[in-house]
């Protein structure tokens, strides 16, 4: 195979008009090099960027002082590369990562939260919306937002419980899958040996696209599937609950209100909790639920600490009264 009979598979390729046989042999030689045990896999998204980036700056560097030789008209190629093998390589890699890299830049202000292996962690952001971020996963966010966005960045997956704000539109950026909400809640998984991201919405409308190529919209029990690598699309309807089972482990309130407490406990036990009191909703309180422990249980610490009282209605439904803390 020439070099220019390789060029054109890739173009062909990137453009999305390549055969059904280039597409198999183009993906094969992507999955050679994004082996399981591969330098590359071993990678986070931050260190991926960076070398991507400096792999740009290099090529871009070396075109400036290298001779090149017309092949074919608006065709050129460097003729300092070695081999075919180095071409697919560098050429493949380079192409179908630059886009991600160049049209998502990543603020450098951002916290950072890291979710160790077999852990879970919780965050309420300055706007009150609620995430949980899964193991093994990565959620970058501002401390305040700003502007007339709310954006985060996440690797890996997470459940989101967004604050209603029709000023200021939510957006998550997962890899190359941009989702954005006004006010709703979902579950986001990204597979990176699999390239794709997978959202699916427990409540409210969700909005997927792939950069500026809207993917589609979704609601409730509704799920979008999309592979960065082949494009290929799929939009199902799906028990939703069933894709945040991952949700379900032990509780752990560190100093959260008495407000967010119970909005973990409606989400956890499916049942509606209000207060008597507003004064109820500000007391704090720190502690872990195990599992298996069920609602009676957890409320009566919950209350005792807090100096208040719940009572289970007819419908099913609790309400928790008292004084209030100072």
């Amino acid at each position: 195979m020439s070099r220019i009979d390789i060029e054109d598979i890739l173009d062909r390729y990137l453009k999305g008009n390549a055969s059904p046989q280039e597409i198999r042999q183009v993906e094969a030689w992507l999955d050679q090099h994004h082996a399981a045990d591969s330098a590359w896999q071993q990678m986070d998204k931050t260190s991926r960027d960076k070398w991507l980036t400096s792999l740009f700056t290099e090529i871009e560097a070396d075109a400036k002082n290298t001779k090149v030789v017309k092949m074919q008209p608006g065709r050129v190629w460097l003729l300092s590369i070695a081999s075919v093998a180095a071409v697919l390589l560098i050429v493949f890699t380079v192409f179908l990562q630059k886009p991600a890299v160049s049209t998502t830049s990543v603020p450098a202000n951002l916290a950072v939260l890291n979710v160790p292996a077999s852990q879970k962690r919780q965050l309420i952001l300055a706007d009150g919306s609620k995430i949980a971020v899964n193991s093994l996963s990565q959620l970058k966010y501002p401390n305040t937002f700003s502007g007339k966005t709310r954006e985060v960045y996440l690797s890996g997956e997470a459940y989101f419980d967004i604050h209603h704000d029709a000023s200021k539109p939510f957006i998550i950026h997962t890899g190359s899958v941009i989702t954005t909400v006004l006010g709703t809640a979902f579950n986001i998984k990204e597979d990176k040996l699999a390239h794709t991201v997978v959202v699916t919405v427990t409540r409210g409308k969700v909005s997927v696209a792939n950069g500026t190529e809207r993917l589609g919209v979704i609601v409730h029990n509704q799920q979008i599937s999309f592979n960065e690598v082949s494009h290929e699309l799929t939009q199902t309807d799906v028990d939703a609950e069933k894709t945040i089972n991952w949700l379900e482990s032990d509780l752990h309130f560190s100093d959260l209100t008495f407000a967010e407490a119970a909005a973990q406990l409606q989400r956890r036990f499916k049942v509606k909790i209000s207060f008597a009191n507003e004064k109820v909703k500000d007391c704090r309180f720190t502690g872990t639920a195990i599992k298996a422990e069920k609602l009676g249980e957890i409320l009566k610490i919950m209350c005792a600490f807090n100096n208040a009282t719940y009572k289970t209605r007819p419908d099913g439904s609790i309400i928790i009264d008292g004084p209030g803390c100072n």
